[in-house]
C-alpha cells in the first residue's frame, strides 16, 4: 500500500463536529499503526499541517509536517497538493479538499449546505456547490458517515452512490478526560434535575424547539442546560420561557462535559439535520436517557436506543419529555439501550474503515 497523508487544516480551528471525526480518526490510526493492527500493515502516514497551525499531541508513528507558506483554503488548494509526493495518497476526513488533487480520498460529511442553506452565508454556501461535485469526480473514492449521507451526496451533488464508502463514528473520547466533579456546582447546576442539550448555535440544531417546548409546559420537572456556544440572543424572543430555567453554557471542556451527561436528567437532540451527530453518542456512553429528533441521520444513528419525536412539533417533544417524567423503568431502558448502542460504534473502527476505503481506491486507480 502507498504512503498515505493527512491534510491537517482542522488542527487550526476550533473542534467541531467534523473537525472532532478528524482528530479522532488520526489518533486511533496512530495507535492501531502502533500496535501493529494487521488492517493497517505497509501504511504509513505523515499528517501535513499549514504554517502555524498548533502541533497536535505526539504520535508514536504517524509524522507530523508544517509544508507551504499561505493559510486558509490558499493553503489547502495550492501549498498542499505540492507538498504531497507522487508516491502518496492524499487523505481528507473534514469535507474540503485541494481540487488540483486526484489521487486523494475525501471525507463529505453531508450536503447540510444545501439542505438547509439558511444556517450558512451566501458565500460559504456557493463555494461548496461549486466544490463538492468537483471533488466528488475528482477524487478517487468519497467517504461519508451515514447511509443517509450516502444518498444526500447523490441528490445534492450528483456523487454516484458506488463511490460513496460510509464509515461510522465515535463517541468514546468523551470518557478519556476526567469527569470535572465541581463542573456542576460551578455552573450552579447542584439543585433542580436537568436537561442537557450541546451543540453549535447553527439555525438548523433547532434549539428554539427545546425553549417553545419548555414554553408550553405549566410546570416541568427540570431545568434545561444549553452548552457548546449558546448564546440566548440566537433564539430572538424566546423571553416568554423563565430564564430562570435556563443554563447558558457556551464552550465547555470535555471533562465539564462528561460531568454534565453524567449526572443530566435526559439529553435531547433536536437537529432537523445530521450526517451523523455525535452528541447522542456522547450522551449514551454515560448511560445519559436520549431524546431525539425524527430526522435525517439520527435514527440510523440512536436506533431503539433513544424516544424520539418530530424536530418541527413542539407539542411531541413535550409528550415526549412528560412520558419520560413519568415512567422511571423508561428513562432505565433508555440508559441501558444507550450504553450497548454506543459500543456499537468507536473511533479504532472509523480509523480501520477509512484506510479500508483508502486501500480500496488505491486497488481502482
Amino acid at each position: 500500500m502507498s504512503n498515505v497523508a493527512i491534510n491537517g487544516r482542522f488542527l487550526g480551528r476550533r473542534l467541531t463536529g467534523v473537525d472532532r471525526f478528524a482528530l479522532e480518526v488520526v489518533r486511533a490510526l496512530d495507535e492501531q499503526l502502533a500496535a501493529g493492527v494487521p488492517e493497517l500493515a505497509g501504511i504509513q502516514v505523515r499528517l501535513l499541517l499549514p504554517p502555524g497551525c498548533p502541533m497536535p499531541p505526539t504520535f508514536k508513528q504517524i509524522k507530523v509536517e508544517h509544508v507551504g507558506h499561505r493559510g486558509g483554503q490558499l493553503w489547502e488548494q495550492w501549498d498542499l497538493p505540492r507538498a504531497v509526493a507522487a508516491d502518496e495518497l492524499l487523505l481528507s476526513l473534514c469535507n474540503t479538499a485541494p481540487l488540483l488533487r486526484r489521487k486523494q480520498v475525501v471525507v463529505i460529511h453531508d450536503a447540510a449546505t444545501e439542505a438547509v442553506p439558511q444556517a450558512f452565508s451566501t458565500g460559504f454556501r456557493l463555494w461548496y456547490r461549486l466544490l463538492m461535485p468537483l471533488l466528488g469526480r475528482r477524487a478517487l473514492r468519497v467517504a461519508t458517515v451515514s447511509e443517509f449521507s450516502r444518498s444526500e451526496l447523490q441528490r445534492a451533488y450528483g456523487i454516484s452512490p458506488h463511490k460513496i464508502d460510509v464509515v461510522v463514528e465515535g463517541g468514546e473520547h468523551i470518557r478519556r478526560e476526567p469527569a470535572g466533579i465541581d463542573a456542576l456546582s460551578r455552573f450552579g447546576l447542584s439543585g433542580r434535575p436537568y436537561l442537557l442539550a450541546v451543540s453549535s448555535m447553527a439555525a438548523h440544531k433547532n434549539f428554539r424547539l427545546v425553549l417553545e417546548a419548555l414554553s408550553m409546559m405549566a410546570e416541568p420537572p427540570f431545568d434545561v442546560v444549553i452548552a457548546g456556544g449558546a448564546n440566548a440572543k440566537v433564539f430572538g424572543d424566546a423571553g416568554k420561557v423563565d430564564d430562570e430555567r435556563i443554563h447558558w453554557l457556551g464552550y465547555v471542556s470535555d471533562g465539564e462535559l462528561a460531568a454534565l451527561y453524567q449526572q443530566a436528567w435526559a439529553f435531547v437532540f433536536p437537529s432537523i439535520y445530521e450526517g451523523f451527530g455525535i452528541p447522542p453518542l456522547e450522551a449514551m456512553q454515560w448511560g445519559c436517557p436520549v431524546v431525539a429528533a425524527r430526522a435525517a441521520s439520527i435514527p440510523e444513528v440512536c436506533g431503539d436506543a433513544a424516544l424520539y419525536f418530530d424536530p418541527r412539533n413542539a407539542g411531541e417533544l413535550v409528550a415526549a419529555l412528560q412520558r419520560l417524567a413519568a415512567d422511571d423503568g423508561l428513562r432505565q431502558y433508555l440508559s441501558d439501550e444507550g450504553r450497548k448502542r454506543a459500543a456499537l460504534f468507536s473511533w479504532p473502527q472509523a480509523a480501520r474503515q477509512v484506510a479500508d476505503v483508502c486501500r480500496r481506491a488505491l486497488e481502482e486507480a
